[in-house]
């Protein structure tokens, strides 16, 4: 079976294409739209597996950090080819595993952010002018959506703490990073997640940025019991180094929200080192080192 998600730049026309191979080489892999973004991108989400156990993955969400996308495609494409072939990744059989969970995976949360961050401003459609005021011009290391809201940070979780922290960083409107908004849950990106969470109440949620190769785990005194055993867990299969929350990283993420909306486990995992974007090139050893923690997550 050839391979549908090669390394390359995952602009939106790709990521459809992309969709689309999938959906179509794979008959038991659903597909559907659990949203669309300010500019009316469809926020795809697939699902794999029968099991009453849901877990969801989350790629996208920040511009720049566009190749967790392509990792989370890859996966979903080598999880959908060893269960045809009844094979194993990392030691487990695919068949099995999808026979006890479902696993619901959203590629990309932010596809405005991600195709600003790869085209420019052209991408921005009717907030080019403003954005390019907001960013002098360089849109390389655009993490927001298309009207400057940072995903990760619009979130209802402690959501006004951190936009003081913002405000005494001197971040008091739209951004090409780290602005939350004027509310929690204001940008259709958010509500897109927030809503297909609260609808199939999910036993766990990781979500994947970059860089670090770090991983969090907590939030507060909401941290439930479990999660640091399963974090510990995660540590040994990728050699990845656990993190405690500060600053920014502090609250008003969706790991945040997840843990005090249902009281279970949520992972930030932080793929790669370096500097974002991080290059294409680093893709294939990144995906060596995370596919074992990804299948991991289907067992914990």
């Amino acid at each position: 079976m050839k391979t549908i998600v090669k390394k390359a730049v995952l602009t939106y026309n790709v990521y459809e294409n992309y969709v689309n191979e999938l959906s179509l080489s794979f008959p038991q892999l659903k597909v559907a739209s659990c949203g669309k973004s300010v500019l009316g991108k469809e926020i795809y989400s697939f699902v794999m597996g029968e099991g009453s156990r849901q877990i969801v993955y989350v790629g996208g969400t920040h511009g720049m950090e566009w190749l967790t996308s392509l990792l989370l495609l890859r996966f979903c494409e080598n999880i959908m080819t060893r269960n045809i072939t009844d094979g194993t990744i990392a030691g487990y059989k695919i068949q099995e595993l999808l026979k006890n969970i479902q696993l619901i995976v959203i590629p990309e949360l932010n596809p405005d952010g991600i195709e600003i961050a790869i085209r420019g401003g052209g991408a921005c459609e009717e907030y080019k002018v403003e954005n390019a005021k907001i960013c002098d011009g360089d849109f390389s290391n655009w993490s927001a959506n298309a009207r400057g809201v940072d995903i990760n940070h619009n979130f209802n979780a402690d959501w006004y703490t951190l936009r003081d922290y913002e405000k005494t960083k001197g971040i008091n409107s739209p951004a090409p990073r780290r602005f939350g908004g004027f509310y929690p849950e204001s940008e259709p990106e958010t509500g897109a997640i927030t809503r297909l969470c609260r609808y199939i109440r999910p036993d766990s949620l990781y979500t994947f940025h970059s860089q670090g190769e770090e991983i969090y785990y907590e939030y507060g005194n909401n941290t439930p019991e479990k999660a640091l055993t399963m974090a510990r867990a995660l540590v040994g299969v990728s050699d990845y180094t656990l993190v405690k929350n500060e600053g920014h990283a502090a609250s008003g993420g969706l790991k945040d929200w997840f843990i005090e909306e249902f009281g279970n486990p949520a992972f930030t995992v932080e793929v790669g080192k370096g500097k974002n974007p991080l290059p294409l090139s680093d893709f294939d050893d990144i995906y060596f080192k995370i596919e074992s923690l990804l299948v991991l997550g289907l067992v914990l």
